[in-house]
C-alpha cells in the first residue's frame, strides 16, 4: 500500500539540509550516477526547470566552463553561474528565439549536449487526462531536441505512464537511434512517472 504523500519527506527535508531546492534533485542525481550524463563543460538545457534543482547539481557538474540553461513558465530564482527564461516551453518558436539570439552566446546559443524535463502538468485529478497532458509535454521536449541537441547528444524527459504510454514510446523508437527508461528511487511510491533517455 502507497505511502501518503507528505511534503516533509526524508529526500525534501535532506534537500533542504544540502542547499538544494526541491527533493528532484536526487531523481537528476540517480540517473546521472547510472547512465553518466554530465561532464564538465557541457552546455544543458533544462526544460521545465523551476524551482530550480536541477539547474543546482547541473551547474555543480558541468562546472565555470560548462553552460546551463533553464526555461520554465514560472519565474525562476537566479542561480550563480546558471541563465534563466520565463517562457511555456509548448511556445515553441517562442523558445526557438530564446535559444537563437543570446548576445551572451554571439547570437547562437551552441547546441545542447544534454536536455533535460522534468515536467510534469498542471493535475486534474483524471488519471487519463493528466497523462495525455504529459505526453504533449514531452512531445513538446522532444520538437526542441531534435532543433537544438548535438548530434550524438542526450534527451531525458519524465513522463507519466498511462494508456497511451506506450505508443509514444513506439513512435519515439522510429525516430532516436537509441531509447531506454529509467525509474527512479527518489520517486514517489505512487507516482507513475518514467524517465525516458533518447539518443542520436
Amino acid at each position: 500500500m502507497p505511502k501518503p504523500y507528505t511534503p516533509n519527506d526524508k529526500l525534501s527535508q535532506k534537500a533542504k539540509a544540502e542547499g538544494y531546492r526541491a527533493r528532484s534533485i536526487y531523481k537528476l542525481k540517480e540517473l546521472d550516477e547510472k547512465f553518466k550524463l554530465l561532464k564538465s563543460g557541457m552546455t544543458v538545457l533544462d526544460l521545465g526547470a523551476a524551482p530550480g534543482s536541477w539547474l543546482q547539481y547541473a551547474i555543480e557538474r558541468v562546472g565555470p566552463k560548462g553552460i546551463v540553461i533553464g526555461i520554465d513558465l514560472q519565474e525562476i530564482e537566479p542561480i550563480e553561474g546558471v541563465d534563466t527564461f520565463k517562457e511555456d516551453i509548448t511556445k515553441i518558436e517562442e523558445i526557438n528565439k530564446i535559444l537563437n539570439s543570446q548576445q551572451r552566446f554571439e547570437n547562437r546559443c551552441p547546441r545542447a549536449d544534454i536536455i533535460l524535463s522534468d515536467l510534469a502538468p498542471s493535475t486534474s485529478g483524471i488519471k487519463d487526462v493528466d497523462q495525455w497532458k504529459s505526453i504533449e509535454l514531452s512531445q513538446a521536449v522532444v520538437k526542441i531536441a531534435k532543433d537544438h541537441l548535438k548530434p550524438g547528444g542526450t534527451c531525458v524527459m519524465k513522463v507519466l505512464r498511462g494508456a497511451d504510454f506506450d505508443e509514444f514510446l513506439k513512435e519515439l523508437k522510429k525516430e532516436w537511434k537509441n531509447v531506454k527508461t529509467a525509474q527512479v528511487k527518489a520517486s514517489r511510491d505512487r507516482s507513475k512517472e518514467i524517465y525516458i533517455l533518447l539518443n542520436g
